[in-house]
């Protein structure tokens, strides 16, 4: 890997530094060639870096924001008086070309408007989209998009998910995905209109593998690699999805685990069970990334620790590497070619 630059706001999510700063050292372990610019409360940074011996660090640089957005502010507000804050901040970081992507657990909203407002939106996209991995019972992943950049879409821009989605699976798994559109039935008579109309669209398009619609029950079960739905269907089914998950640890954590008889039994006869179980953990997954952009911008969880946050800059480097934003471009740019043929 070449040397790369990832612009941290290092205030956002619930645990602000005490969270960030731990997690861009680990993840510096993990990349020798990466930097970091940890943006935010000098002081508070300076103090978490000390306590992990990394306050000399040639690969770690702090900038001082005088304040960072909170959850409850309006988008609109935030792209009023956003000024000097961690969050634009590091986004100008990306801007001017200082650095190649931003993460950051702040408030959606705001990220998403001033991402959109600073960095611009590729040629060919209407709407940005933010998009995660799922786990599904076999080896592969799939992705769901958009997961609540957008409440409400019409059916160009649930085409540009798709193509998009499909560009980021691509690259993931080494091979044309499959693309399926989230619906409440299979049948090509269920579903609205906007659902119908995209899907009519992507059978046309032979830059996207579409497979027809998906049913909520197989979100995981690996019947498309990517998962398209507007934003309000999208962050609903994910909330979701990562409730029924913690809620099924947390019991076999309560009844199972707690019990140090009953553990190294339920081990013995089910361990290898018990290490797919892991794979069930939402911040195995933390890192949602906003497609459409011309820079990269991947959003943490706002309650990410510091290995669901490690790992949301882990995604961002992969982008980087991947050159995403310009893979997009140069594929909306042939399926406009070809839909205007």
């Amino acid at each position: 890997m070449t040397g790369l630059t990832i612009a941290l706001d290092a205030m956002g999510g619930d645990f602000g530094p005490q969270v960030t700063v731990p997690a861009s050292v680990q993840a510096l372990l993990h990349f020798p060639s990466l930097k970091v610019v940890l943006v935010g409360d000098q002081s508070e940074i300076t103090r978490q870096l000390v306590s992990l011996g990394q306050n000399n660090s040639s690969r770690i640089s702090v900038i001082h924001a005088e304040s960072s957005i909170a959850n409850d502010t309006r988008p609109s507000q935030a792209l009023r008086a956003s000024k000097g804050t961690s969050m634009r901040i590091a986004l100008e970081l990306v801007a001017d070309g200082k650095a190649d992507a931003c993460v950051s657990a702040g408030n959606t909203g705001a990220l998403m408007a001033l991402s959109r407002s600073m960095l611009k939106l590729l040629p060919g996209i209407d709407r940005p989209a933010l998009v995660s991995e799922l786990p599904t019972v076999g080896e592969h992943k799939s992705w769901l998009l958009d997961l609540g950049a957008n409440v409400s879409v019409d059916s160009d821009t649930l085409f540009q998910f798709s193509v998009m989605g499909s560009v980021l699976a691509e690259e993931q798994l080494g091979r044309k995905p499959t693309v399926g559109l989230l619906n409440i039935g299979e049948e090509e008579i269920k579903g609205n209109d906007l659902v119908k109309r995209c899907a009519e669209m992507l059978k046309q398009c032979s830059a996207v593998n579409y497979i027809g619609y998906v049913e909520g029950d197989q979100l995981y079960t690996g019947k498309a690699d990517v998962i398209v739905c507007d934003g309000f269907v999208g962050n609903v089914s994910l909330k979701t999805s990562e409730g029924v998950a913690r809620l099924f640890l947390d019991s076999l954590k309560i009844h199972v685990l707690a019990n140090p008889l009953k553990k190294l039994v339920a081990k013995w006869l089910f361990g290898s069970l018990f290490e797919h179980l892991n794979n069930l953990n939402p911040d195995q997954y933390n890192g949602a990334s906003l497609l459409g952009l011309r820079g990269i911008v991947v959003k943490s969880h706002g309650r990410a620790d510091i290995s669901a946050f490690q790992h949301a800059i882990g995604e961002a480097i992969h982008e980087v590497e991947r050159q995403l934003p310009k893979k997009i471009c140069d594929r909306l740019e042939a399926v406009l070619l070809e839909r205007h043929y």
